[in-house]
């Protein structure tokens, strides 16, 4: 049974992503696009299970397990899609066996990766609701110390919430970029005084 701890954001965790994104673009090899911190981990104002949340865009998904042998050198676990279809996914404990990393592993364009991307942009760029959010998180750890679904499960309609919203929000800067690409960049400076 896997102890649920939430701890103070540790300004550690954006060097151990970083360090660890170095040797996972040569693990993955070619087919990586873009690595990425995702996860409370990602968010420096919350508070988080100390586990390293990668996501990994990938150019093929099914040649990922190609490269599960290069991956599993670093210490990581193949799980396959582990519940989510068209993903690989990947665990890491350390030495003591306390799980320190997850990867998740997506297909450019898709929509998992929109939606985790969303939701991190969403919480660095709006304080309140991850505020909101840390404190759940704090409840949640407190009323279900050694239950990790009863966890997960108190976040998810938070966690729904805010994705939904945080999605519109990408969506309407999104077409901004948009906007401002098809008529120009002189009317980005007019744009960003009006917003």
């Amino acid at each position: 049974m896997r102890k649920v701890e939430v701890v103070p954001h540790d300004r550690n965790w954006q060097t151990a992503f970083a360090d660890e994104a170095q040797q996972l673009e040569i693990a993955f090899g070619n087919n990586a696009i873009a690595i990425h911190h995702i996860g409370s981990t990602s968010i420096e104002t919350i508070y988080a299970k100390p586990i390293i949340d990668i996501l990994v865009e990938v150019e093929d998904i099914h040649k990922v397990n190609d490269r599960n042998p290069a991956i599993e050198s670093l210490g990581y676990i193949a799980m396959g899609e582990f519940g989510i279809a068209e993903r690989r996914f990947f665990r890491k404990d350390n030495s003591e066996g306390i799980r320190t990393h997850h990867i998740h592993t997506f297909e450019a364009n898709s929509a998992q990766i929109a939606r985790h991307l969303a939701f991190r942009d969403y919480l660095r760029s709006h304080p309140e609701d991850a505020r909101k959010y840390s404190e759940l998180k704090q409840q949640l750890a407190r009323q279900y110390p050694t239950d990790i679904e009863g966890y997960m499960d108190g976040k998810d309609d938070f966690i729904r919430s805010i994705e939904r919203l945080a999605l519109r929000v990408a969506k309407n800067a999104n077409s901004r970029i948009a906007i401002v690409k098809h008529v120009g960049w002189n009317f980005l400076d007019r744009a960003t005084v009006l917003i």
